[in-house]
């Protein structure tokens, strides 16, 4: 069965205004020539470090069925055929913009915009679950959220969309408001205001003026959902105003939350929520463990009962959320004559992920004889690297993490990177158990300390690189169990 098209040449070319010299059919789009599909429309984006116009022969040899190239002269690589197929375009990366443009348009598709401090990704792809339940909807892959990934991501939306998610990053002020302008947006999430990127802001206000951005596409009348809970509440709901969005929607465990978590059971592979959504009461279950699963939940499911979709289907849905790759992934490893859990959190860290991530840890079920049927007790062992880009407090929000640890029951932390030295100093002495430089130098003791029946949690900014260590771990034997709503020897069940 042949794929629908995604674009034709003919559509491309009045979308970007370019010149096709032939008549072809894409049924994805790529920036990337190493993971190019057959049928991909491959686009030559020109970066700082690099340059795509070098890998068109490549992207053609894999499959694409054409690409998108500069007119400008030496923009084209030499050493393609005369007759490949080429749209040509005067800038590759305005010529992206506007075939995502021309994507949101054809549909008339009900857009959400997700942003924040933490959780977006975890949100974006929970709202996708939730909508894609009732109607065709299209959400970003992974973390695509820059100003070449959200108009990727709205160039692959299929026509027949009736729903888009999409994610929107920064880590400097002015980033948001054109990823905005380019998504228009119907509703507009923000997760959170925490320290996160404190390198280049000199202030939490100036964050949450960044994050504020986001409505700055809003369409006429649109929607801002945002953290009740948050202190920086009243500063965004006071931008939202400016930007005269048509009503702004709360979510929390706040009395005053539109969206008002009632009721939580955590357990630990999933949490049993009741919540009052905007005047409709609901149970269900999310399938992640942690509190904030939770509250971003509530978020999800406000922006569901403000697109008028089906709540039911919805609420229905979030028993199959599961943390993305490298944000809290569960890996059971057979090991020794027990079990080890790992918890990946390798993907990057801030002050309130670490706060989220230490109490997940606490509450993971460590028996007396050993989680999941150890020789030994079972311990709770913290693997952490840095926080990147915490600016001067970067010292003092490290240590402050000694008392989660101690608070979360953790019998173990070994630390790597000049920041976490810090952290392991402020540290009871029998809590310390290695500290390194590198993730590389701590990887031997880490291997050297666990055992059966442990339960491992890896965290630390993506420049620490926490995941070869994650990998070890799973190395140590077969994995019998990876995420899922409900982990093994659990007794949760129903919504």
């Amino acid at each position: 069965m042949t794929a629908s098209a995604l674009w034709t040449s003919t559509e491309a070319r009045a979308a970007t205004g370019g010149d096709a010299n032939c008549a072809w059919r894409a049924t994805g789009v790529s920036i990337d020539s190493r993971t190019v599909q057959p049928g991909d429309l491959f686009v030559a984006i020109e970066g700082p470090n690099f340059d795509g116009h070098l890998f068109v022969a490549d992207a053609l040899a894999r499959g694409a069925v054409a690409a998108m190239v500069s007119r400008r002269p030496g923009h084209v690589a030499a050493d393609l055929t005369a007759d490949a197929p080429l749209l040509e375009v005067d800038d590759t990366l305005a010529g992206l913009q506007a075939l995502g443009l021309a994507a949101r348009v054809r549909g008339n598709p009900k857009i959400v915009a997700v942003t924040g401090s933490v959780g977006k990704t975890g949100t974006k792809e929970a709202l996708y679950l939730a909508l894609s339940r009732g109607a065709p909807t299209h959400a970003s892959k992974g973390n695509l959220n820059n100003h070449w990934g959200a108009p990727l991501s709205l160039a692959r939306m299929p026509a027949d969309s009736q729903y888009g998610v999409f994610e929107l990053g920064m880590n400097h002020a002015g980033e948001i408001a054109p990823l905005s302008e380019i998504v228009q947006p119907h509703v507009a999430i923000i997760t959170n205001v925490e320290p996160v990127h404190l390198e280049f802001f000199s202030s939490l206000s100036q964050i949450a003026d960044a994050k504020a951005e986001i409505f700055a596409g809003l369409r006429p009348g649109g929607i801002a959902i945002l953290n009740r809970d948050n202190a920086h509440f009243d500063h965004l709901a006071a931008a939202a105003k400016a930007a005269r969005v048509g009503r702004v929607i709360s979510f929390g465990a706040h009395d005053a939350a539109d969206a008002r978590l009632i009721g939580l059971a955590q357990h630990p592979t999933c949490n049993c929520i009741s919540a009052d959504i905007d005047g409709q009461a609901v149970t269900y279950k999310v399938g992640a463990p942690g509190r904030h699963w939770a509250i971003n939940s509530l978020a999800v499911l406000a922006a569901v009962r403000a697109l008028d979709a089906d709540l039911g289907l919805a609420a229905l849905a979030m028993a199959e959320v599961a943390p993305p790759k490298g944000r809290g992934e569960r890996h059971w490893i057979e090991f020794g004559d027990g079990r080890l859990l790992v918890i990946d959190e390798s993907y990057n860290a801030s002050p309130v992920a670490m706060a989220a991530a230490i109490e997940t840890l606490g509450a993971a079920e460590i028996n007396a004889n050993g989680d999941f049927g150890g020789k030994f007790g079972g311990r709770r062992i913290a693997v952490l690297g840095d926080m990147l880009e915490m600016g001067p407090t970067a010292p003092q929000l490290h240590a402050a993490l000694a008392p989660a640890l101690e608070a979360a029951g953790v019998d173990q932390v070994l630390a790597c990177g000049p920041h976490m030295a810090g952290l392991f100093d402020a540290l009871p002495k029998h809590m310390r158990g290695s500290h390194a430089a590198t993730s590389a130098e701590l990887l031997p003791a880490v291997m050297a300390l666990v055992r059966a029946g442990d339960t491992v949690l890896v965290k630390g900014s993506l420049g620490l690189d926490m995941a070869p260590i994650v990998a070890a771990l799973c190395g140590l034997g077969p994995e019998f169990y990876v995420n899922g709503s409900n982990g093994p020897n659990s007794s949760v069940a129903g919504g």
